[in-house]
Parts: C-alpha cells; structure tokens; sequence
C-alpha cells in the first residue's frame, strides 16, 4: 500500500518531463533539442539599401559660428496713467469714468483684473530701459566679430545682444544695414576669437542639393533643419533685386538671418522669409543668395552703407505683344519707359520706347535682371548699354550715377480733360480730344469691351506716342497703324502718360 504513491508520483515526473521536452521541441523544431547542442536560431533581418547621409559632422562644426540674435529699443509709454493703453488726445480718454465703453476696456482689453482693479506698470524704468522687441538668427564671418542677419531683425532697435551657442550673451554694435536687400552686420567688440564661416560660390549650387538650416526658431536657440533646394530665382515682391533661393528646411519665426548651409560648412543663402498662410513653416523658404550677401556685406563692413549704380530709367517688361509690336524675336529686356531728368541715361541719348537687351555684354532677360546688373556696378563706372531702337539694335555708353538713397517719387497733378471737340479711334475702342499743351492726346473714354479697356487704358491717359513716333492728332495715330500693318506688324505701341509717368501698352491691330 505505501509503494502505490511513489510509483504514481515517479509516472507524474515522467510525464512532466515528456511534456517539457516537446515544449522546448515545438519551440525550435521538432527533433532540435539533443544532448550537447544549442539551439539554431535564423538571422536578424537586414535590409541593403542606400544610406542617408548624416548632417551631423557638418552640424558640429558650423555651430558655434551661429548665434541667436535679441533686439531690445527705447519705447515711450503710449499713456501715462500706466495702463499701456492710450485713448488718443480726442478720443476714449474724454468719457465720464463710469461710461460703459470705458469700463469695457479697463476688463475685457488686460488693463484690470476681475475686480477692477487695474494692474499698472512700473513706471520706474519706462522711460529709460530697452525692451525686447525682435529676436532672430544670424552668423559670424569673421573671427574678429563681424557677423550677419537681417535688416528687419535689428530694424528700430538701439541695443543688440548676441547668444553664442555656448550659451554667452555678447553686446554687439550695429555696423550698417541695407533695407532693399535686407542684410545687416554687427561687430562683437571681444578679445575672443570667433569661430566664422565663408560664403559659398551659389552660382555652382543647383536644385535638388541638401542644405541644412541653422537659426533660432521661436527663441528656441541653435536648431538644425534639413531638405533641400526647391528652386532659384524666386521674385517674392521684397524688393527690387529679389533673386531668392526657396528651400524646403523647416524654417520659421526666429529663423531671420540665419544660414543655410551646403555639406561642406559654406553659407549658401541667408533665410529671410517664409510663405505660410497658417504663420508656421509649410516647407516653403526663401533664403537671400550667398553672392548677393557677400558683396553687401563687404561694403556694409567697409563703408556702413551700400553704394549702388544708377541709370536713372523707369521700365516696365516686354510683354509678348511688345516685343511683336517692336519686331523683336523675343519677349526679353526692359523697356524704357522714361528717361528722368538729369540722369545718366537721358545724358546718353536713351529715350522712351528703347529696349535694354544687354549691360556690358550680360543679357537682360527682365527689368529685375537690369535692376540687379546696374546695382552691381559702383557709381561713377562707364558701361555700355545694348539697345533695340527703330527695329535695330545700337549700343551706347552710359557713364552711371549713384542711386539715390530715398526713392524718387513724381508728383501727381490733376488732370482735367478739356471741354474740346472729340474723335473716335473705333479700331483700338478709344475717344480722344487734342490736349492744351497740343501734345498728344488725351483719352476721354474707353470701350469696356476693347483690348485697351483690358490692358488698363482708361480716361484721362494722353496718348504721346504710337510706334515712338510723338503723335498731336488722330491722323497721326491712324498713319502709324497702317505703317505697323504694311510692315506686317500685328499690333502697334501705344505711349501713355498718366500722372508723369509713362509707360507702354501694346494694342492688337483691328481686322479693318
């Protein structure tokens, strides 16, 4: 009786035993498991693909040359009675203290608590202390101090102050700017030597190259982005030689005046604006090229201001009906749409109606690349301008002057059409009458169904030339039309003076 447990419980071990062995069994394969051997296990999955290459080496080294950027100014306090908040001189400050609009914006516009009770500022330092106003990126390009960033970073401020990536807050001094290609140099008055970096040849960069974003987004302090160069040439409407680079780095508020730099450390372009309907990065930036920076900045460091060449022309772009109307092959140049006074273009016999094709032998494919060719050349230099004038191209030597420091602005006088007889020009959808002074003539009404109403002629334009042949009468119009139509010329150029100022429009010949 007492050997009957030990023989269940020797089965049970057995059993437990068996059980095990197929667990271990089913777990590698049936039959893997013998005395003396381990297991076979099958190897890690690995994929043979290209790499992306690592930023990281190109990170460590640029990084110290790049520094955030705060901007501190001297604001007067728009009230006195320490609300922050003026009513202006005639305005909400007059109203009895209980009238309802006042109590309005003492609790719902911040200047009171819940109780009305108004939390005033501390009038101490008003006056006298510079606040934060603008913070953004920008970089050292020389070990002495220099460094860059963006007009619009430092504009208005008295006081600058530059965090390394180190974490040192250094005063610096503002050098010079230069608002129409919105660049700035500061100097770090320092016995350190700085970490810089160059400026890169982007006539060699092309889209679809990596560049990597260094700046300050948000005052977040040094941040790297990545992507690459979406496209070149970008005109955005900033400002006269805007030649932007767009890259798809994540570049946003803060970001101003940093770099954008190619793999091997060199400072491609300058971010200076982003498009976002939302505010936020969207993966379109535009970054001012390095050879634009590069010269600006050496005269910004040099002299604190840049001189520029100045023709002294207005244009507006050959249109493709221009350049039919003209008999050009192409729809490329600026046309010169008036000579100022006194400039260096009109001392050289350029006059309205030319076409610039060519600046010292560099095509002019638009008025923003004539803008840009002009600018690069000191006041003072001689260059020779190629022109497209009465159906032939001539070249003439302009000796160019400096552009003016504030833009030149014609003053507009009214013009009132004469009570005087009219005549209709029923093939282009015009009314004209003879002006007083008897030259050209001034359009006194517009057939909003004709391609002039389309192209913007409206009442009151004088009409001073056709075909850059001055015209005082209807039959002098008429006669140009049938010159351009034997001349198998689809359209003719019509002059336009509105306000002093000209500019050309070119009007599709009727079938009669």
């Amino acid at each position: 009786m007492s050997s009957a447990p030990k023989i269940l419980s020797g089965s049970r071990k057995g059993l437990t035993a068996a059980v095990a062995s197929l667990a271990i069994a089913g777990a590698v394969g049936f039959g893997a498991v013998t005395a003396g051997t381990a297991p076979v296990l099958a190897d890690a999955v690995r994929v043979q693909a290209p790499q992306v290459p690592s930023f990281a080496d190109v990170v460590a080294n640029v990084s110290p040359a790049v520094v955030s950027v705060r901007v501190k100014s001297k604001i007067q306090p728009a009230a006195d009675d320490g609300s922050g908040f003026s009513f202006g001189p005639d305005g909400l400050d007059n109203l009895p203290p209980d009238h309802p609009m006042r109590r309005f914006f003492k609790e719902f516009r911040g200047f009171g608590d819940q109780n009305g009770r108004q939390n005033r500022l501390d009038r101490r330092s008003n006056n006298s202390k510079p606040r934060p106003v603008a913070q953004g990126s920008g970089f050292f390009i020389s070990e002495d101090g220099y460094l860059v960033t963006n007009n619009h970073v430092v504009d208005e401020g008295t006081a600058f102050t530059v965090v390394t990536n180190d974490g040192k807050e250094l005063d610096a001094k503002l050098i010079g700017t230069d608002a129409r290609t919105d660049l700035a140099v500061l100097k770090v008055d320092s016995s350190d030597k700085f970490t810089y970096v160059d400026f890169a040849d982007d006539a060699s960069v092309r889209v679809g190259d990596w560049v990597v974003a260094v700046g300050n987004p948000f005052g977040l302090g040094g941040t790297v982005t990545a992507g690459i160069i979406s496209a070149r040439g970008r005109d955005i409407g900033a400002g006269p030689y805007d030649d932007f680079i767009q890259i798809d780095a994540a570049v946003n508020r803060g970001n101003s005046g940093g770099p954008a730099f190619d793999l091997s450390g060199r400072v491609v372009g300058i971010n200076t604006a982003i498009f976002s309907p939302s505010g936020g990065n969207v993966g379109i930036a535009f970054a001012i090229p390095a050879s634009t920076a590069k010269q600006v900045v050496q005269d910004l460091m040099k002299d604190g201001s840049v001189a520029r060449g100045w023709l002294g022309v207005e244009i507006q772009p050959v249109s493709k009906d221009i350049a039919e109307s003209l008999g050009l092959q192409s729809d490329k140049g600026a046309l010169v749409s008036n000579a100022q006074n006194d400039g260096p273009a009109k001392k050289s016999g350029i006059v309205a109606g030319d076409v610039i094709t060519q600046v010292d032998g560099k095509n002019v494919d638009s008025t923003r690349e004539l803008a840009r060719l002009v600018a690069g050349y000191a006041p003072g230099s001689s260059v020779n301008v190629t022109l497209w004038r009465d159906g032939k191209s001539e070249t003439v030597k302009v000796n160019l002057g400096e552009l003016p420091k504030t833009d030149q602005q014609a003053s507009a006088d009214d013009q009132t059409a004469p009570a005087a007889p009219t005549d209709s020009l029923a093939d282009l959808g015009l009314t004209v009458t003879g002006s007083e002074d008897g030259k050209g003539l001034v359009v006194t009404d517009v057939d909003p169904d004709s391609d002039a109403a389309d192209r913007g002629i409206q009442a009151g334009d004088v009409i001073t030339a056709v075909n850059s042949e001055n015209v005082g009468s209807v039959k002098d119009i008429t006669d140009a039309m049938a010159q351009a139509a034997q001349a198998g010329r689809k359209s003719v150029l019509v002059q336009i003076s509105r306000n002093d100022s000209n500019r050309f429009v070119a009007l599709p010949l009727a079938k009669g």
